[in-house]
C-alpha cells in the first residue's frame, strides 16, 4: 500500500494568505515550484501516492487566511494522508539571516523526527545551514492535521543568497525534502 504524502505549497498566488516577498521574489511562487518538483520525485517512486494543495499555479484556497489554512488541512485529513509537509520560505528583518529550519506540533513525535531528517536532507542538498527543528503547537496546519505534519522553511527569501538558490534551484530543495522522507522511512 502506497504511503500518502500531502504536499502543501504554502500560501495562495494572491491575497488572502499571500506569502512573504524579498529580493524580487514571492514566497508563494517558490513554494509552488518546489512542491511540483517534490511531487514529481515522489510520483517516480511506487512507494508513494501524492496530493498537492495547489495543483496549478493559480489554485487559490479560501476567502480568508483561516479558511485557506482550513482548506489545506481538511483536504489532507479527508484524503487520509499519512504525512503532511507544508513548504514555506522564511523572512527576517536582517538580510544576513540564512538557513533551513522546520516546525512540528510537539517533541518527541514522528513529525519532529521526520522534520529533522527533511532539514538535514535540504542542508545536504543545498549547502544551507541546518537551523534545526522547533516546536510550534500554535501553527494551524500542525495543530489540526490528523497525521504527522511538518512545516518546512526552505530558506530566507530576505537573504539574497538563499533567495537566489530557492528561485534558481527549486529541484535541489525538493531533492533534499525527498531524501529526508526516504531517510525517515528507511527506504
Amino acid at each position: 500500500m502506497a504511503i500518502k504524502i500531502y504536499i502543501d505549497q504554502g500560501h495562495n498566488p494572491e491575497a488572502p494568505n499571500a506569502g512573504a516577498e524579498g529580493n524580487g521574489l514571492r514566497e508563494q511562487d517558490i513554494t509552488y515550484r518546489t512542491g511540483q518538483a517534490l511531487s514529481e520525485l515522489l510520483r517516480g517512486n511506487s512507494n508513494f501516492e501524492v496530493r498537492l494543495s495547489r495543483p496549478t499555479p493559480t489554485t487559490s484556497l479560501g476567502a480568508t487566511n483561516t479558511a485557506s489554512l482550513r482548506a489545506r488541512v481538511e483536504d489532507a485529513n479527508a484524503w487520509g494522508a499519512d504525512y503532511f509537509i507544508s513548504i514555506h520560505a522564511n523572512a527576517s528583518e536582517n538580510p544576513n539571516v540564512s538557513g533551513t529550519e522546520a516546525f512540528a506540533y510537539s517533541r518527541p513525535s514522528a513529525a519532529f523526527t521526520l522534520g529533522a531528517d527533511i532539514i538535514q536532507g535540504i542542508s545536504n542538498a543545498t549547502g544551507l545551514r541546518d537551523r534545526g527543528m522547533k516546536v510550534r503547537p500554535g501553527l494551524y496546519v500542525l495543530r489540526k492535521t490528523a497525521m504527522p505534519a511538518v512545516l518546512v522553511e526552505l530558506g530566507f527569501i530576505s537573504n539574497p543568497g538563499d533567495a537566489a538558490l530557492m528561485d534558481q534551484n527549486p529541484g535541489l530543495f525538493a531533492r533534499g525534502i525527498y531524501n529526508g522522507i526516504l531517510e525517515y522511512l528507511n527506504l
